[in-house]
């Protein structure tokens, strides 16, 4: 188990590694000076030349990498002077001369460009609220879709069945963007009076005598709209694993000693049918938080997604790099983790 966890831990490391140096590179040959958005439309030469030497956009893109990944890493370089201290918080391990020294520290996403503030503090509170948009979301999916699914299994080919592979194709044909949409638009504004819903808000919303105040009904549609594609793909895989397993001996082995229909079905054939489901969910999650980003821009919720639209409007990097790498390492530790839960589930499944 351990050399297992260790080699998966350095795949994962391999694909951050990846995606810090595909992002990074990408985003500096695209259009739109960083510098000139901070700045506004008719900034003067001085200006701009020192808001890039600030944000180290005045070196070559190579040298700016190196530093950035200086800067991420948690055993790196940096100066003995106080002020790299306050900025890095590190821990002095070893001596690189009198300026310089070998130190351990959390990785450091730098200031965003627009607002000056950490990226880490932007991100630490907008992560929390996406996190409970794409936990609601794959909750609801998951109970909703493993029990049309199972429901679709043991009535084939009836009414029943139907309907639900009917569901799960207009689940899964639906962009999330479209879908945000409408749902907003019906629930929100058509039948709002009914169902008490608002268009857009985020799970917190000020309030000028009370500060912050928990709104969980601004949570329902996007919640909807997220979930509603891994809802129709786990309806089919639970369908589809459901009726290859009721076909096996053990199965009618179990009918034949005459167990009641509700055993069989949740003690003897679900568990077994549960892998694939497993893997959807898994994946699903950390696509979520992914997807949670234009979804969160419709109906202006206040999370990971909106933030990240948001600074891509103004070329603000160092927020939209947080982001993603935020993201990619949910699913290195989700992949993990679901590797792990095949062995737990199914004892025919080693880690090997």
């Amino acid at each position: 188990m351990f050399r297992f966890i260790v080699r998966k831990t350095s795949y994962g490391l391999a694909v951050l590694a990846g995606i810090i140096g595909v992002i990074f590179f990408l985003f500096n040959i695209l259009p739109g000076d960083p510098a000139r958005m901070t700045m506004g439309q008719r900034p003067d030469v001085q200006s701009l030349e020192a808001i890039r030497k600030e944000f180290g956009l005045d070196k070559p893109v190579y040298i700016q990498f190196i530093y950035y990944l200086n800067d991420l890493l948690p055993l790196s370089i940096h100066g003995n002077d106080a002020a790299s201290r306050e900025k890095y918080h590190y821990f002095r391990l070893i001596p690189l001369g009198k300026a310089q020294s070998l130190v351990l520290k959390k990785p450091y996403l730098r200031r965003s460009y627009q607002t000056r503030r950490e990226v880490s503090s932007i991100l630490g509170e907008t992560i929390p609220n996406t996190i409970v948009l794409a936990l609601s979301a794959m909750i609801f999916a998951t109970i909703i879709g493993i029990f049309l699914g199972i429901v679709s299994a043991v009535n084939k080919d009836t009414w029943i069945d139907k309907s639900a592979n009917a569901f799960a194709v207009l689940g899964i044909s639906a962009p999330s963007f479209f879908a945000g949409i409408v749902i907003a638009w019906i629930f929100g504004f058509v039948l709002s009076k009914y169902t008490g819903l608002n268009m857009s808000g985020s799970l917190y919303n000020y309030d000028p005598f009370r500060g912050e105040v928990l709104t969980p009904g601004n949570l329902v549609l996007p919640m909807l709209t997220l979930g509603l594609r891994p809802l129709a793909i786990i309806v089919q895989l639970t369908r589809s694993a459901m009726l290859d397993v009721l076909s096996q001996d053990y199965i009618r082995t179990a009918k034949a000693k005459g167990l009641d229909k509700h055993t069989i079905i949740y003690r003897h054939a679900l568990k077994n049918a549960l892998n694939p489901v497993i893997t959807a969910i898994s994946g699903w999650f950390a696509s979520l938080l992914a997807g949670s980003f234009f979804v969160e821009y419709i109906f202006g919720y206040n999370g990971l997604g909106k933030a990240t639209v948001d600074a891509l409007e103004y070329a603000d990097f160092p927020v939209v790099m947080g982001a993603i790498l935020f993201v990619a390492f949910i699913f290195v530790i989700i992949n993990i983790l679901a590797d792990i839960a095949y062995a737990l589930v199914d004892p025919r499944v080693k880690l090997q």
